[in-house]
């Protein structure tokens, strides 16, 4: 390492206090958004405490940035993502994002209709956003059932009960964008 830790802390505040008033966001707001004191964040921003792990996380999600960005981290000159699929239940999330906090973007392939769990409807806060890459998929929002082939495209509120899943033998890909509550909802077992 070519700084000491204490001087790579000491640049943080500065670029706190940069990254909160482009946001035009008050010392109050972000406290209420990032669960740490108004205090806590100003003393935070003045260099007067140094950040822990557990402050920068939240603060890292709250202004929309990796936590790299909060640190001051070297470029480690490779750019490309390198790609863990999380499976779940058949479902396939693999992140093609990394950046903490906003929108994520993830392939997801639904297993074959029928090797799927039961269909549960989900709700949570959020829009969501998928483009079908390969085979169809069956998509239940409220009341209503749409198929979607390749090439197609939804956009809805996410606290309309939903389910998306394969519409037939094949394995169906899809191209999501969501946030934070929708990758939760889609790992989350089912409560049901």
């Amino acid at each position: 390492m070519d700084h000491p830790v204490g001087d790579v802390l000491t640049g943080v505040g500065p670029r706190l206090r940069a990254l909160r008033r482009a946001r035009s966001a008050t010392l109050a707001a972000l406290a209420n958004e990032t669960g740490l004191t108004a205090s806590t964040l100003s003393r935070l921003e003045n260099g007067k405490l140094l950040p822990t792990l557990e402050q920068l996380l939240p603060l890292a999600r709250a202004h929309g940035v990796p936590l790299d960005d909060l640190v001051a981290a070297p470029p480690t000159g490779d750019p490309r993502i390198h790609l863990r699929p999380v499976r779940r239940s058949g479902l396939v999330m693999v992140p093609l994002t990394r950046r903490a906090g906003g929108i994520q973007a993830y392939k997801m392939i639904y297993p074959p209709a029928g090797r799927a769990p039961t269909m549960n409807l989900q709700t949570h806060e959020g829009y969501e956003w998928f483009y079908v890459l390969n085979g169809h998929v069956r998509f239940v929002l409220g009341e209503q059932e749409f198929r979607l082939g390749v090439g197609e495209a939804a956009e809805f509120d996410t606290r309309i009960p939903h389910w998306i899943g394969s519409a037939d033998s094949r394995p169906a890909e899809l191209l999501t964008l969501f946030g934070a509550q929708g990758e939760r909802a889609h790992l989350e077992p089912s409560r049901h």
